[in-house]
C-alpha cells in the first residue's frame, strides 16, 4: 500500500549540476504533490525552488561546500549567506573532512562555526560523509558538529563512497542524543530502507527516489507507521562569524 506517513520525513533532492531549471519545477511540483518535507538542491537552484514553493509550506534546503568539504572556511559562510539571501530555510553543508582525518579538530569546529553563522538562525545539517570515515572518525565529527552548533548530523552526499546505512545512524543517534536530528542519506531507494532508518534513529530522510518510496506496495513495520518528527531548533553557534 502507498505509504503517505513517509513523506514529513523526506528532502526530495535532485544535485546534479546538468539539472535543468524544468527538472528543478518538477521536483519542487513532486514536493507540493506528496507532502514532503523540502527540497534539496544545489545552491544555484534555490531562488528558483524559493520562487515555486513559496507560500505551500515545502522548505528549500541549500547544500553548501557540496560535495567534497574541501572549500575554504570563508567560501563556505559566503555560500551560506548567499543561499539564505536566496531563500534557503536549511543548509546541509560537507564538513572539512581532510582535517577531520587529520585530527585538525579546530579547523573542522569553525568551518561549522562559520556556516552556522552565516545561516542567521536556519538549521544547519552537518555531512560527515560517514563512507569515507573510521567508526572513531565518524564519533568526534559528530561530536563535533554537535557542539559547533548544528542542527542535525548526516550521513553521506550520495556522491563518495558508501551511503546511508543502519549501522551509520544508530551510531550519529548514540553521539548526539536525542537534541539534535540526524539525516540519513546516501542509496536511500524503497520504503523499507527509510523505515529501517528511521527505525535507527533517523529524523529526516534525503532521498531522490521520495515519489516512489510514498507510492510504495511496501508495508509499514509491524511496530506501525513512522511518528513524524519534530521541529528541531537550531543550536547556538560559536565563534565570531566571518566578515
Amino acid at each position: 500500500m502507498p505509504r503517505p506517513d513517509l513523506a514529513p520525513f523526506i528532502e526530495h533532492t535532485l544535485l546534479a549540476g546538468a539539472a535543468t531549471a524544468a527538472d528543478v519545477e518538477r521536483l519542487c511540483d513532486e514536493a507540493v504533490e506528496h507532502g514532503f518535507f523540502g527540497v534539496c538542491v544545489t545552491p544555484a537552484r534555490v531562488a528558483l525552488c524559493r520562487r515555486r514553493l513559496d507560500g505551500t509550506g515545502v522548505r528549500v534546503v541549500s547544500v553548501v561546500g557540496f560535495p567534497l568539504g574541501a572549500n575554504l572556511t570563508t567560501i563556505k559562510a559566503v555560500e551560506a549567506v548567499r543561499a539564505v539571501g536566496d531563500g534557503a530555510d536549511e543548509l546541509d553543508v560537507v564538513a572539512a573532512l581532510g582535517a577531520l582525518r587529520d585530527g585538525a579538530y579546530d579547523l573542522v569546529v569553525e568551518d561549522i562555526c562559520q556556516v552556522v553563522r552565516g545561516a542567521q538562525g536556519r538549521p544547519v545539517k552537518v555531512i560527515l560523509e560517514t563512507g569515507a570515515l573510521t567508526e572513531e572518525q565518524k564519533r568526534v565529527g559528530a561530536a563535533l558538529a554537535k557542539g559547533a552548533g548544528a542542527a542535525f548530523v548526516k550521513t553521506s552526499t550520495g556522491f563518495g563512497p558508501g551511503g546511508a546505512t543502519v549501522e551509520d545512524v544508530r551510531l550519529l543517534r548514540s553521539v548526539v542524543g536525542a537534541t539534535i536530528g540526524v539525516k540519513a542519506s546516501g542509496g536511500v531507494r524503497d520504503a523499507a530502507a527509510a523505515d529501517a532508518l528511521i527505525e535507527a534513529g533517523a529524523t529526516r530522510i534525503g532521498t531522490s527516489r521520495g515519489v516512489a518510496i510514498v507510492q510504495t506496495d511496501a508495508a509499514p513495520p509491524a511496530s506501525g507507521p513512522p511518528v513524524a518528527p519534530a521541529a528541531v531548533a537550531p543550536h547556538e553557534p560559536k565563534g565570531e562569524p566571518t566578515r
